[in-house]
Protein backbone atom coordinates (compact mmCIF):
# COMPACT_ATOMS: atom_id res chain seq x y z
CA UNK A 1 0.00 0.00 0.00
CA UNK A 2 2.57 2.55 -1.13
CA UNK A 3 -0.48 4.94 -1.19
CA UNK A 4 0.08 4.81 2.77
CA UNK A 5 3.96 5.33 2.64
CA UNK A 6 3.99 9.44 3.24
CA UNK A 7 2.15 8.86 6.43
CA UNK A 8 4.16 6.42 8.00
CA UNK A 9 6.26 8.54 10.48
CA UNK A 10 3.36 9.61 11.55
CA UNK A 11 1.15 6.55 11.91
CA UNK A 12 4.33 5.30 13.85
CA UNK A 13 3.13 8.55 16.21
CA UNK A 14 -0.04 7.63 16.48
CA UNK A 15 0.61 4.12 17.53
CA UNK A 16 3.10 5.24 20.24
CA UNK A 17 0.07 7.86 21.27
CA UNK A 18 -2.56 5.42 21.37
CA UNK A 19 -0.05 2.38 22.57
CA UNK A 20 1.32 4.75 25.74
CA UNK A 21 -2.39 5.93 26.61
CA UNK A 22 -3.32 2.87 27.12
CA UNK A 23 -0.44 1.69 29.23
CA UNK A 24 -0.76 4.24 31.03
CA UNK A 25 -4.47 3.47 31.70
CA UNK A 26 -3.02 0.28 32.95
CA UNK A 27 -0.98 1.66 35.94
CA UNK A 28 -3.67 3.97 36.97
CA UNK A 29 -5.64 1.15 37.43
CA UNK A 30 -3.22 -0.74 39.46
CA UNK A 31 -2.05 2.89 41.72
CA UNK A 32 -5.31 4.35 41.89
CA UNK A 33 -7.94 2.24 41.23
CA UNK A 34 -9.50 3.86 38.15
CA UNK A 35 -10.73 3.23 36.01
CA UNK A 36 -12.22 0.87 38.68
CA UNK A 37 -11.74 -2.63 37.61
CA UNK A 38 -11.68 -5.85 40.10
CA UNK A 39 -8.43 -7.43 40.41
CA UNK A 40 -8.32 -10.68 43.03
CA UNK A 41 -4.26 -9.99 43.73
CA UNK A 42 -3.10 -12.23 46.49
CA UNK A 43 -0.96 -10.13 49.23
CA UNK A 44 2.14 -11.65 48.07
CA UNK A 45 1.93 -10.08 45.13
CA UNK A 46 0.49 -6.56 45.90
CA UNK A 47 4.03 -5.03 45.92
CA UNK A 48 5.10 -6.44 42.32
CA UNK A 49 1.63 -5.13 41.50
CA UNK A 50 2.34 -1.67 42.37
CA UNK A 51 5.97 -2.13 40.99
CA UNK A 52 3.72 -2.78 37.97
CA UNK A 53 1.68 0.03 37.61
CA UNK A 54 4.38 2.45 38.58
CA UNK A 55 6.71 1.64 35.50
CA UNK A 56 3.09 1.31 33.79
CA UNK A 57 2.24 4.74 34.74
CA UNK A 58 5.79 6.75 34.09
CA UNK A 59 6.68 4.81 30.81
CA UNK A 60 3.04 5.41 29.62
CA UNK A 61 3.61 9.40 30.30
CA UNK A 62 6.77 9.40 28.26
CA UNK A 63 5.98 6.81 25.32
CA UNK A 64 2.36 8.92 24.92
CA UNK A 65 4.46 12.52 25.14
CA UNK A 66 7.39 11.11 22.92
CA UNK A 67 9.81 11.89 25.64
CA UNK A 68 12.63 9.64 25.98
CA UNK A 69 10.41 7.46 23.94
CA UNK A 70 12.38 4.67 22.90
CA UNK A 71 14.36 3.77 26.52
CA UNK A 72 10.86 3.91 28.00
CA UNK A 73 9.26 1.46 25.45
CA UNK A 74 12.48 -0.73 25.65
CA UNK A 75 11.71 -0.73 29.65
CA UNK A 76 8.14 -0.98 29.34
CA UNK A 77 8.59 -4.01 26.51
CA UNK A 78 10.67 -5.71 29.35
CA UNK A 79 8.05 -5.43 31.64
CA UNK A 80 5.09 -6.59 29.68
CA UNK A 81 7.49 -9.88 29.06
CA UNK A 82 8.09 -10.33 32.41
CA UNK A 83 4.42 -9.46 33.15
CA UNK A 84 3.71 -12.30 30.82
CA UNK A 85 5.77 -15.21 32.17
CA UNK A 86 4.66 -14.86 35.70
CA UNK A 87 0.94 -14.17 35.68
CA UNK A 88 -0.19 -15.39 32.26
CA UNK A 89 1.97 -18.29 31.17
CA UNK A 90 0.91 -20.23 34.56
CA UNK A 91 -2.33 -20.18 33.43
CA UNK A 92 -2.03 -22.17 30.63
CA UNK A 93 -0.11 -21.80 27.34
CA UNK A 94 -2.62 -20.29 25.23
CA UNK A 95 -2.58 -16.83 25.33
CA UNK A 96 -6.62 -16.41 23.91
CA UNK A 97 -7.30 -18.59 27.21
CA UNK A 98 -4.65 -17.10 29.92
CA UNK A 99 -5.39 -13.37 29.55
CA UNK A 100 -2.41 -12.73 28.14
CA UNK A 101 -2.68 -11.90 24.32
CA UNK A 102 -2.24 -7.52 25.35
CA UNK A 103 0.53 -8.51 27.65
CA UNK A 104 1.98 -10.09 24.09
CA UNK A 105 1.06 -7.31 22.03
CA UNK A 106 2.12 -4.62 24.50
CA UNK A 107 6.08 -6.46 24.61
CA UNK A 108 6.04 -6.35 20.72
CA UNK A 109 4.63 -3.32 20.20
CA UNK A 110 6.78 -1.55 22.66
CA UNK A 111 10.07 -3.25 21.12
CA UNK A 112 8.95 -2.12 17.65
CA UNK A 113 8.72 1.71 19.26
CA UNK A 114 12.71 1.23 20.91
CA UNK A 115 13.63 0.37 17.61
CA UNK A 116 11.82 2.60 15.30
CA UNK A 117 11.86 5.53 17.70
CA UNK A 118 8.60 8.12 18.24
CA UNK A 119 7.85 9.22 14.73
CA UNK A 120 6.89 12.44 13.62
CA UNK A 121 5.29 13.70 16.63
CA UNK A 122 7.08 13.55 19.63
CA UNK A 123 8.44 16.31 22.48
CA UNK A 124 12.22 14.77 21.42
CA UNK A 125 12.89 12.36 18.66
CA UNK A 126 15.35 9.65 21.21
Amino acid sequence: MSFLDRYSLHLLSALRIISGLLFLEHGTTKLFDFPPFLMNVPDEFKTMIMIAGAIELVTGVLITLGLFSRIAAFIASGEMAIGYFLSHLPRGFFPSNNGGDAAILFCFVFLYLAAAGPGIWALNRK
